[in-house]
């Protein structure tokens, strides 16, 4: 590895975890996750084969497979292709890719600590967004 470079951990397709899990280095769920994440500086990557059941709260968050469980993220949440994400998501800010599935509620946020906890500046209403387009 070369010094300065940073390598994401990866929880593999095959492994299942219950849990809570935390940490300090970026994170790949590929894999089946019941529980709480916990990346404060750090990524996390869905992937597309991972089922998440989890309240997550990560620096950055991409979507690429299921998540059901609430985001709080200080940087950005993306939802990519053919993800399906059922949750609220809290962050700075958020990109939604055409196809991606989501059912929720979003508060984009301008300084990190409001999404620590204090009063978003700039809520966007409840509701359910899918990016699948209109046939017709």
């Amino acid at each position: 590895m070369i010094p300065g470079e940073s390598v994401a951990a990866v929880i593999g397709k095959s492994v299942e975890i219950r849990g809570e899990v935390k940490g300090n280095e970026d994170l790949v769920v590929d894999g089946h996750l019941e529980g709480t994440i916990t990346l404060s500086d750090s990524k996390l990557t869905v992937g597309a084969n991972a089922r998440v059941q989890a309240n997550v709260s990560a620096r950055d968050v991409v979507v690429l497979g299921t998540l059901n469980g609430n985001i709080i993220a200080t940087g950005k949440v993306e939802l990519r292709q053919g993800s399906n994400l059922l949750g609220d998501i809290r962050a700075a800010r958020l990109s939604i890719e055409e196809n991606a599935n989501f059912t929720g509620k979003v508060d984009l946020v301008t300084a990190p600590s409001a999404v620590q906890g204090e009063k978003p500046v700039t809520t966007v209403a409840p509701g359910s967004h899918s990016t699948t387009p209109a046939r017709g």
